[in-house]
């Protein structure tokens, strides 16, 4: 019977390059988290195209991290919120932050064995296309062109993910309180 399932594998084989195990997320600290994100890209320092969307960076860690908590509803409604505060055409960001999640959705379970950095280097497509979309559909609105600043915004964006990962992971890896009975 257990040539049929294959060897088997310790715990720290299964879990992604030898990671410790994190502590389970908190549903308000996730919250929290993109509300502060929402919070502030509400904050008055004009437009400037190069600035990295930092709501979209912490709704795809969430999306990626927790795919049953955070999703493409979430991405839909805080695009809404961007749309309504950018005083942009209603549904721009709703529609890049929905396709955003999405494909973060799709890319979870890959994207979790990456280190951060090879991380990174695989959601600069992402950054890039919804940066793109909401260029396309500006564009398509009869906006002016925003010029080559504004594709350094998804660089920095995958530049910043490592730094992002490490600060929202942080409560995880806490340690738990210490019990002779749990090994781990």
């Amino acid at each position: 019977m257990n040539s049929l399932r294959g060897p088997r594998s310790s715990p720290a084989e299964s879990s992604p390059r030898g990671e410790v195990l994190l502590l389970a997320a908190r549903p308000w600290f996730i919250w929290f988290t993109l509300v502060a994100a929402l919070v502030v890209e509400f904050m008055p320092v004009g437009r400037r195209p190069w600035l990295p969307d930092l709501l979209a960076m912490t709704l795809v860690f969430w999306v990626v991290h927790q795919p049953r908590r955070v999703g493409i509803g979430a991405g839909f409604v805080f695009g809404l919120l961007i749309d309504a505060q950018h005083a942009a055409l209603l549904g721009e960001h709703a529609l890049a932050y929905s396709l955003l999640a999405f494909f973060a959705v799709m890319l979870h379970r890959r994207l979790l064995w990456f280190s951060l950095h090879q991380q990174a280097l695989q959601i600069l497509p992402l950054f890039a296309a919804a940066r793109l979309l909401e260029f396309l559909v500006a564009m398509m609105a009869g906006g002016s062109p925003p010029g080559l600043s504004y594709a350094v915004a998804p660089l920095l964006q995958a530049a910043l993910w490592p730094l992002l990962s490490w600060l929202l992971l942080a409560p995880q890896r806490r340690a738990p309180a210490p019990d002779e009975n749990r090994p781990l």
